[in-house]
């Protein structure tokens, strides 16, 4: 029960991180809710945020004792990639938000509750909730605990079901209606999840995945 091998104290352990991006997801949403942001609401998600991102990162190192790496690229030991990458998903971002703005794509949720306020604040407050700590606590459920768990063995027909299957994740995970919204976080969560696997360090799709966020957000 007290290793990454055991099956049940994976599911209790997942579900236990689960429970916690929840509450960090419920808090944002109480914060979007009012207009303008109150001071209170920021502390608030600040205190919950900082202690789940907290927990996920002592538990994540924890577990990787338990695990040896035959070869671990630093994740900027390809800058080729990284650049190539980051190009990517600039590219498909702005080409996602011109086909918003012509309402060939449904908006995020986000992007609407901003829209009704038109507040600094609030364009602030989504760079650091929808840019920034959403995308982190995403790749550790979606890519690092997901792997940790149920991905483990080196065969590549194991690494292509732990892609899609982490692409989902990190789809659902941006509780989005529009089903057009959902394929594209899914492409966009598989692709972390292969650069998880390629550099078999979580610092990359957590780059990654903080890049894409921002530019979701600077793009309303």
């Amino acid at each position: 029960m007290n290793t990454p091998q055991s099956r049940e104290g994976n599911v209790i352990r997942y579900a236990v991180y689960l429970a916690g991006y929840v509450a960090v997801f419920a808090v944002v949403k109480l914060v979007t809710r009012k207009s303008p942001v109150h001071i209170w609401d920021l502390i608030l998600f600040g205190l919950v945020a900082a202690m789940i991102l907290l927990f996920y990162v002592y538990r994540f190192n924890r577990e990787q004792r338990f695990f040896a790496r035959d070869l671990k690229l630093p994740w900027l030991g390809s800058l080729s990639t990284v650049v190539l990458l980051t190009l990517v998903i600039t590219v498909t971002q702005i080409s996602i938000s011109y086909l918003q703005s012509y309402g060939r794509i449904s908006h995020y949720d986000f992007q609407l509750i901003y829209a009704k306020s038109e507040s600094v604040n609030m364009f602030w407050f989504l760079i650091v909730v929808q840019g920034i700590v959403l995308p982190i606590l995403q790749e550790f459920l979606a890519t690092g605990f997901l792997f940790n768990y149920a991905f483990r063995r080196n065969t590549k027909q194991v690494a292509i079901m732990g892609i899609i299957v982490s692409g989902l994740i990190y789809s659902l995970l941006n509780f989005q209606n529009s089903v057009v919204l959902f394929i594209i976080d899914a492409i966009y969560g598989m692709v972390f999840a292969w650069s998880y696997m390629y550099t078999q360090t979580l610092l990359m799709p957590i780059y990654l995945a903080v890049v894409s966020g921002v530019l979701t957000v600077i793009m309303i």
